[in-house]
């Protein structure tokens, strides 16, 4: 991801979240966050979804995976979280986290898949609803 993107990218945010990240936001992962990386996904030079992760030493904490809704069911998201780990195991991370809203079945379905396991329960950790976030870690 670059900083032309970022426009492109809050579409992507705003069809994906009910608590999209802001332009300020990607901006400072992008040119402050000396851990972040983010990859983005295009079709005819239109960007479709996006994945974050941010590498600290051994551990990698995945903090986006987004897809544009007409481009969900065809592995897209899949993907965007392989390479997300594959990028985090060359920047030697041995374990992945994440977290996950308790109500978004898709997605810890594909993290399963993946090999992550629940790991814990954070109370009322999305502000939009209270909506507890699962914990779940990989090891790489």
């Amino acid at each position: 991801m670059r900083e032309e993107d970022i426009d492109q990218i809050l579409i992507v945010e705003r069809e994906s979240f009910t608590l999209p990240w802001s332009r300020e936001a990607f901006h400072n992962e992008l040119n402050h966050n000396q851990y972040a990386v983010y990859i983005v996904l295009e079709e005819d030079d239109r960007i479709i979804g996006y994945g974050g992760v941010w590498v600290v030493l051994d551990e990698a904490h995945i903090t986006n995976i987004a897809i544009l809704p007409e481009y969900r069911g065809r592995k897209l998201g899949e993907a965007l979280l392989k390479k997300v780990m594959d990028v985090s195991k060359e920047m030697g991370a041995e374990t992945a986290t994440l977290e996950v809203r308790v109500s978004n079945t898709p997605a810890r379905s594909l993290y399963k898949k993946y090999g992550f396991q629940e790991g814990g329960l954070r109370k009322k950790y999305y502000t939009d609803n209270q909506e507890d976030g699962i914990v779940m870690w990989v090891k790489l």
